[in-house]
């Protein structure tokens, strides 16, 4: 399977100056191309019998080195596949955008998510070093694969610059023995074999073991931090050097309490995906709950998606199977022990009481529990 690779990359003035201007070629080429094919799609609207065909990435290549790069010789101080990469994406945008897969492009602005794409002659030199076209050699604080990728990602968060690259690796195998560096291959108990897992809000995950983990909640921490430095930041003059200044700090404030949320998810979604051969998790609307305007800031905090996304890939990567339940499975309101559903159960009720059997437990557990019991229903009715 395809594995992402994503690292900072240790830089002078010079490199980021040829970065900074791999960006504005790229931006350019978008915004060009972007613009074109508008007024393309504006003509066969209004001239149904006269349609000029819709141009592919290629067509659009094309045209940029007949008519853009005569009027702009400052795109030859930069790699050629850049502005192409950037067209190849304009044209995967708008096919998802006839799919309705997603909506009409955007234009791109200086600044915000900087990012272009470099294809080519790409060699990884030694353990951290890496040499791009037209470039050259870039090195990294982390070690890199040792392998040539076809094409590379270079991005920008606040003042830092991040490479990333996809390459193969081989799925493992889940077994039901573990390694201890004193006794060697050990059997895993019976339940970490299957385990059901509830998200929340108080807590990020609550497991049918009863484990419970605490999210990060990064932008709850830095809350007032942030808002502190906005207010300074919109009293200063626009365009001014401490205003620059400012706009870089928010900007790393806001990577930070991301990359805070993103170490707590890969920790938790790696913890999961490692030890437990079934892992039984909600489909949840997260786009429906983030629309309670109530609730979505500590939602958003939590990173439900990101979660998901995570221990989809991660389950495949190390052999465990992902379990996704129905969002309608009344998890929550159905008890544990006997199986009698409640009518009612609101958000505030944080302990789930049964009045047929008397079982009294916290309503995350009640709920990760049920879960878990889904996987192995199923999982008897294929054994048998």
């Amino acid at each position: 399977m395809l594995l992402g690779f994503k690292t900072e990359l240790k830089l002078n003035n010079r490199q980021r100056t040829q970065l900074s201007k791999h960006c504005g070629v790229s931006r350019h080429a978008w915004n060009w191309g972007l613009t074109l094919t508008k007024q393309i799609l504006d003509h066969n609207q209004a001239n149904v019998t006269d349609k000029i065909k819709f141009p592919s990435a290629i067509d659009l290549h094309k045209w940029l080195v007949a008519l853009v790069k005569p009027e702009c010789p400052w795109y030859y101080e930069c790699s050629k596949s850049a502005p192409q990469e950037a067209l190849r994406s304009l044209r995967t945008a708008w096919d998802r955008c006839f799919k309705k897969a997603s909506g009409v492009p955007n234009f791109k602005k200086k600044g915000p998510r900087d990012r272009f794409t470099l294809e080519g002659v790409i060699k990884v030199i030694g353990s951290k070093k890496i040499q791009l076209p037209k470039i050259g050699i870039l090195k990294t604080y982390e070690r890199l694969p040792q392998l040539n990728p076809k094409s590379v990602s270079i991005s920008r968060q606040a003042d830092r610059w991040f490479i990333s690259f996809r390459f193969d690796v081989e799925q493992q195998e889940f077994t039901n023995t573990t390694a201890d560096p004193l006794l060697g291959k050990i059997p895993r108990p019976d339940c970490l074999r299957i385990v059901g897992v509830d998200l929340g809000v108080k807590v990020l995950a609550t497991l049918s073991t009863g484990e419970v983990f605490s999210g990060a909640k990064s932008y709850l921490m830095y809350e007032a931090k942030l808002s502190r430095m906005q207010w300074l930041h919109r009293h200063k003059v626009k365009g001014s050097t401490n205003w620059k200044k400012a706009q870089t700090e928010i900007a790393r404030l806001h990577a930070k309490i991301a990359n805070i949320r993103k170490d707590t998810l890969h920790k938790l979604t790696t913890l999961l995906a490692k030890n437990h051969g079934t892992v039984v998790i909600e489909d949840l609307n997260v786009k429906g709950m983030m629309a309670n305007h109530k609730l979505a800031k500590a939602i958003g905090d939590m990173g439900f998606y990101e979660f998901r996304r995570q221990l989809t890939y991660k389950s495949e990567l190390y052999g465990s199977k992902l379990v996704v339940v129905d969002r309608w499975f009344p998890s929550s309101k159905t008890c544990s022990n006997c199986g009698i559903k409640k009518e009612t159960l609101s958000l505030s009720q944080r302990v789930f009481e049964c009045q047929h059997c008397g079982l009294v437990i916290d309503r995350d557990l009640n709920a990760a529990v049920n879960l878990s019991l889904v996987a192995t229903v199923v999982e008897t009715k294929v054994a048998s």
